[in-house]
């Protein structure tokens, strides 16, 4: 079976809707997912968001931290960074840039403010009461800018953000179904 991802509208049932007129930019990408035994938690979507990105999306993050350094921006070594055992994927935690900002049952916001902008990633679940074949995964991403820095930094992202997020929603979807995450 071929996995699918497309792009899709911004979830109304996703925390961060109500603020939606006062984003910036906003983008959602969706896939579907089985899961049977009806046992995927909302961590663990969490957990393979932190271990599904690509190789040259790494690459990619890392050369992005040594230029904003210059501009004093947040690269994420500056925070303790959890991994494996000791994230739980609960609010306040953090993982590089990525601050934990909300959970429910069915969805985590994560992101980070910083003085050129603000950014929430949306990993919204939604699980078919009638189907467990035809569970959707969503990313939604919404930034904020303060001021032309942010947008003058966001400029360039944005095209590898569009590349990125799909190829990691894949990849969660595939390490998820497979049981395979290596966080």
């Amino acid at each position: 079976m071929t996995m699918k991802i497309k792009k899709t509208e911004f979830p109304e049932i996703s925390i961060l809707s109500p603020g939606r007129k006062d984003f910036d930019y906003i983008d959602s990408f969706k896939g579907y997912f089985s899961d049977r035994n009806r046992n995927i938690e909302i961590s663990e979507i969490g957990k393979a968001f932190f271990s599904s990105g690509t190789k040259w999306g790494s690459k990619m993050f890392a050369i992005r931290n040594k230029l904003v350094r210059l501009f004093g921006l947040k690269t994420g070594s500056e925070t303790g960074m959890q991994t494996g055992k000791d994230f739980k994927c609960e609010v306040g935690e953090r993982v590089g840039i990525f601050e934990i900002f909300a959970k429910t049952g069915n969805e985590i916001v994560l992101g980070e403010n910083d003085k050129h902008l603000d950014f929430r990633v949306s990993l919204l679940v939604d699980k078919s009461k009638e189907n467990p074949e035809e569970n959707s995964l969503t990313i939604s991403t919404t930034v904020i800018y303060h001021n032309w820095l942010g947008l003058l930094y966001f400029i360039p992202v944005r095209p590898f953000h569009k590349l990125i997020v799909p190829a990691m929603l894949k990849n969660m979807i595939s390490n998820l179904e497979s049981k395979k995450q290596s966080f």
